[in-house]
């Protein structure tokens, strides 16, 4: 079985600067803003989230086949999915664009000032579902708008299930055009944020999305997560870390572990443990791809956390 992952792929380039942006920039002058800032330590990382999800999914030794829009710059990425055997059959490129990129600066109150340029992402909307074959599950992760919409169309039409994932893509979307997925979606899945601001756009509270999909799964960080569906809630653990570097890339693992859960028929209670269980081997390295586990100790883990 093979989940199609529909996302964004993108470069992340770090820098950390190591005083205070409070100290830099002046409040009676921020209508005329010009600021430097030195970084000495700066990355540049593997992410977006289809590269994401399809990583963490390929370590559980499933069989990810993301789908994306990149650009004419991509070819160190196309060498480390190739590298970890990350199927790149519905990667394509647009040669007149760049990849996805952030540049995110970072000072010592982990604050953060990002600049996002969206690039070949934009034409997420020129792949389709029908393009992929074998498929029996989906992921609609944040991309491009109409991609988003158009893939989330195809799925339903093709009868394949899939998670709706809108991420920071949700602010895109009225409470109307996020009913239509509501409608259309198997799944759902959102932060604590998100689930209050999708509420507010369309007036459905957890349990009344629950009514509508199979499951609604919210995740509240330390809080652990819940997953609600037609009946109960299922309030799932948060695993524990052997120490926090870095939250980014985290609720991308959690979904590789729904993924991985649902394509193997788990219950609920299993499949809210292995994504917890994900999200803490993650937050555990810098970078949203520098984690690496074998099942064999994945399990010993899962063991051990959850007793």
């Amino acid at each position: 079985m093979s989940a199609l992952i529909c996302g964004s792929f993108a470069f992340d380039t770090i820098m950390v600067f190591p005083d205070h942006f409070k100290n830099h920039i002046l409040p009676d002058k921020v209508h005329m803003l010009n600021v430097a800032f030195m970084v000495p330590e700066l990355r540049r990382e593997f992410g977006g989230c289809a590269g994401n999800i399809a990583y963490n999914l390929k370590l559980l030794g499933d069989d990810p086949v993301p789908m994306g829009t990149v650009g004419r710059d991509f070819a160190s990425y196309a060498e480390w999915m190739d590298k970890h055997g990350i199927n790149r059959r519905h990667v394509r490129v647009i040669d007149e664009t760049y990849t996805a990129q952030a540049f995110i600066t970072t000072d010592i109150d982990d604050n953060q000032i990002t600049a996002f340029h969206p690039g070949a992402m934009s034409h997420a909307h020129e792949n389709t579902i029908a393009d992929a074959e074998h498929i029996s599950l989906g992921i609609i992760a944040p991309d491009g708008r109409d991609g988003m919409i158009q893939h989330s169309q195809q799925f339903h039409q093709a009868n394949i299930p899939f998670i709706f994932d809108p991420g920071q893509g949700l602010p895109m979307f009225d409470g109307d055009e996020l009913m239509q997925f509501v409608k259309q979606a198997s799944f759902i899945a959102l932060n604590d944020y998100e689930a209050q601001m999708f509420q507010n756009k369309t007036g459905l509270s957890p349990h009344d999305i629950a009514r509508h999909v199979e499951a609604l799964i919210i995740t509240r960080g330390s809080k652990g997560s819940c997953i609600y569906t037609e009946n109960k809630r299922i309030d799932i653990p948060c695993a524990q870390a052997a120490e926090i570097k870095d939250p980014t890339g985290c609720g991308d693992a959690y979904r590789a572990g729904l993924l991985h859960g649902i394509m193997h028929g788990k219950t609920w209670e299993e499949t809210g443990r292995i994504a917890s269980l994900l999200g803490a081997i993650k937050i555990e390295q810098y970078g949203t791809q520098n984690h690496h586990f074998d099942l064999s100790s994945f399990q010993t883990r899962f063991k051990a956390a959850f007793k």
